[in-house]
């Protein structure tokens, strides 16, 4: 089930809605949860198994990890958070990258004329992001910073809650486990202030990143032979922009929703496009990522307090799993690494800070932009010579233009909402829309509410009903 489909917006969402209001204090974790599980059930099937098995196993571990106050359970302690990360881990590697792995131990053994299985399993949804919440969990309690949950409901609601279950933001325990207790307030004030968040990104996502979609496809499908100069550029930025605004408008979905069900979840995005180093755009791009990975793997391999070299490798290790955390590809992989040379090479030369004087700021930030639209052609190629021709041709100028096939794509339509998408670019990058329509209490606020209220609503619904909507990006990670 879709945010962006009629099931969604017009039978699941009031309903759920109005079981929380109607419900006591006492029952509304347990509306969410049961909510929750209803709508991963709808799209994951039988792999709903597989999300429960680990919510009773991480549950169970986590009331072995809290520390006592003499420090003696510390050893059983330790392995308990061995054995549920390793758990945890294991699943993730096993649904998710054992199929890659036997594929390259199948090609392998061709070479040599043998003939090795390859394993197939059905991805299941949202399984990178539900097992980062399960070791952030594990983690924070062991660590103490947070007490192990008494209650499953709550731990459900926190592992499952339908907002941000199959595409993020990912939600560390410790920034969530102040709001899980049942006697928590939950007002109309919420609902007001996050429906607004909610249209916005549905318009983000129906209105632009859906209405671009053809139109990128029909470039990155473009034999090599026909490829060119212009086709290459158009796909590549197309792809920057629909990506944006499916996965931004997403989590402005998440949001609201979390806060309309009255959860405040963690802020993703923070305009990425206005970066001036890559390093900066890794701290406005998926924050919620790049947070996990900071908090529980960078910092405890050394972070950059091991001197430069292993500073350097560090970054190299993150970007690596950073890569083939989006999927089991080569090209996710090249992706992570090709981010994790650039900000390597940031730090090496001191590059990582803006430039003071005015024309290098200007300079830097354009060249982040290119070096990062480049980024993507590998993340959205189907395969490496598919990126590297894109790549060439986005090098070596011609003149050949576009073919019929990719002209019949870029419709007025189409090239109107990539010209509006690109504003983005160009917008302050200290604000943020969302956070601005959920929070501000202003005239320029309260005008921008009624427009998202009203046309950008009004409009995306009548795309949704005429099933002029595709599934988010960020779902088959």
């Amino acid at each position: 089930m879709s945010f962006a489909s009629p099931l969604f917006l017009w039978y699941f969402l009031p309903v759920v809605l109005a079981a929380v209001l109607i419900a006591p204090r006492s029952g509304r974790n347990a509306v969410i949860a049961v909510a929750s599980l209803v709508f991963y059930a709808s799209g994951a099937g039988g792999t709903t198994l597989l999300l429960l098995a680990c919510v009773v196993v991480n549950f169970v571990a986590g009331r072995y990890l809290e520390p006592d106050e003499w420090g003696r359970n510390r050893d059983r302690r330790r392995l308990v958070l061995i054995g549920a990360v390793s758990f945890n881990l294991l699943i993730l590697a096993v649904w998710k990258y054992a199929g890659f792995a036997t594929e390259q131990l199948a090609v392998l053994s061709s070479w040599f004329g043998g003939d090795f299985p390859v394993l197939h399993l059905a991805l299941p949804i949202g399984i990178s992001f539900y097992t980062f919440h399960h070791i952030s969990y594990v983690v924070d309690i062991y660590r103490g910073e947070r007490p192990a949950l008494r209650d499953p409901v709550s731990f459900v609601t926190y592992i499952a809650m339908f907002p941000q279950l199959v595409a993020g933001p990912i939600v560390r325990y410790r920034e969530i486990a102040d709001q899980l207790p049942q006697e928590r307030t939950h007002r109309l004030d919420d609902i007001a202030a996050g429906f607004p968040r909610f249209a916005w990104g549905l318009t983000k996502k129906v209105v632009i990143a859906d209405t671009l979609s053809p139109m990128v496809d029909t470039a990155f499908a473009t034999p090599a032979e026909d490829m060119t100069f212009a086709i290459a550029w158009l796909g590549a930025i197309g792809y920057a922009m629909q990506l944006y605004f499916d996965f931004s408008g997403y989590s402005d979905m998440a949001i609201g929703l979390g806060r309309m069900l009255g959860f405040r979840l963690p802020e993703n995005f923070a305009r990425p496009y206005s970066a001036v180093t890559v390093t900066e755009f890794w701290r406005r791009w998926h924050m919620s990522l790049s947070r996990w990975f900071r908090d529980y793997v960078y910092i405890p391999l050394g972070g950059n307090r091991r001197g430069v070299a292993r500073t350097y490798v560090n970054l190299a290790i993150i970007f690596v799993l950073t890569g083939f955390w989006h999927g089991a590809a080569w090209t996710y992989l090249v992706w992570g690494l090709f981010h994790g040379l650039l900000l390597v090479i940031e730090r090496a030369f001191g590059l990582d800070r803006a430039p003071a004087a005015r024309a290098a700021w200007i300079g830097r930030r354009a060249l982040t932009l290119v070096l990062v639209v480049i980024g993507w052609v590998f993340f959205r190629a189907a395969d490496l010579g598919t990126a590297f021709t894109m790549l060439g041709h986005m090098l070596v100028p011609d003149l050949s233009g576009l073919t019929d096939i990719v002209a019949a794509s870029v419709t007025n339509q189409r090239l109107v909402f990539l010209l509006l998408a690109l504003v983005v670019v160009f917008l302050p990058a200290n604000s943020g829309t969302g956070p601005f329509l959920e929070s501000v209490r202003s005239r320029p606020a309260n005008a921008l509410r009624i427009g998202v209220l009203t046309a950008g609503l009004a409009y995306s619904g009548l795309l949704v009903a005429t099933g002029s909507f595709s599934p988010f990006l960020y779902y088959q990670f």
